[in-house]
């Protein structure tokens, strides 16, 4: 299975310095099995091309599918059961660049846990595992939510939570993703029709918006510029975190 997702963004900054703005993006969802265009290729280059070192595990030193379900496993996740999806931006030719990509576990058509895949410019990574404590669907009126322990704009501290509206249905993707800390915050969203990818709709994604994951990059610092001219604080970049994985605040271990 692969759907082209030709999704919406929209980032909106709240508090003294506020900003917004909207984009289009080009989405993938797989279940990374072997059936799909010819344009679309799995670890090898193609004009649009997934690879799993990019995903499931440190930057650039993932191991796909495969790590998605033990972290599942290690929770408790009954992930024999479940359908293993990965919505993310793929390489268009040599340009990458992935803000963040969900892995989502589906069971009945209903996503059950999800971890947020969040990239920086600094070149640093962190997953955010999402799920309710006993796995019950994830509807799109939950709120998940999570503590930031990420530098990811120069723009933003380290402190703060995340809270996550996670929508996933048979046609259509619906994410929304809310940052708060006291007064600041930022609201980004992520929206947009599932339809099956075809060679036409992938090589129109390309024309369309070329450059993938370089215009994408290109487009952040854009962002970036515009907060500078508006005197936004700018904080220098900040350690990584000390793990790759943090859980989410309605979670527990088995045991605990």
């Amino acid at each position: 299975m692969l759907d082209h997702i030709q999704a919406t963004t929209h980032h909106a900054r709240r508090g003294a310095v506020k900003n917004a703005f909207r984009y289009g993006v080009d989405y993938v969802l797989s279940d990374l099995g072997p059936a799909r265009p010819r344009l679309f290729s799995r670890n090898r280059f193609n004009l649009w091309s997934l690879r799993d070192e990019r995903h499931g595990g440190p930057r650039d030193e993932g191991q796909g599918v495969a790590w998605f379900r033990e972290i599942l496993a290690e929770r408790g996740f009954p992930a024999d059961q479940a359908q293993l999806l990965l919505l993310t931006q793929p390489d268009l030719l040599w340009f990458r660049f992935n803000p963040v990509s969900f892995w989502i576990a589906v069971i009945d058509g209903t996503p059950r846990a999800f971890v947020a895949e969040v990239n920086s410019t600094f070149g640093q990574r962190h997953c955010y595992f999402c799920a309710h404590p006993d796995f019950r669907p994830i509807l799109a009126t939950d709120r998940l939510s999570a503590e930031k322990l990420m530098h990811v704009s120069p723009f933003q501290t380290v402190a703060g939570q995340y809270h996550f509206n996670f929508d996933l249905t048979d046609s259509a993707v619906r994410i929304r993703i809310a940052y708060e800390n006291g007064t600041q915050g930022v609201i980004a969203t992520l929206a947009g029709p599932r339809r099956a990818a075809s060679d036409g709709s992938l090589l129109w994604a390309a024309v369309r918006r070329p450059f993938g994951g370089a215009r994408v990059l290109a487009l952040i610092h854009w962002q970036a510029l515009v907060l500078w001219t508006k005197r936004a604080p700018f904080l220098r970049r900040q350690p990584a975190p000390e793990r790759l994985l943090s859980d989410n605040d309605r979670l527990q271990m088995p045991g605990e």
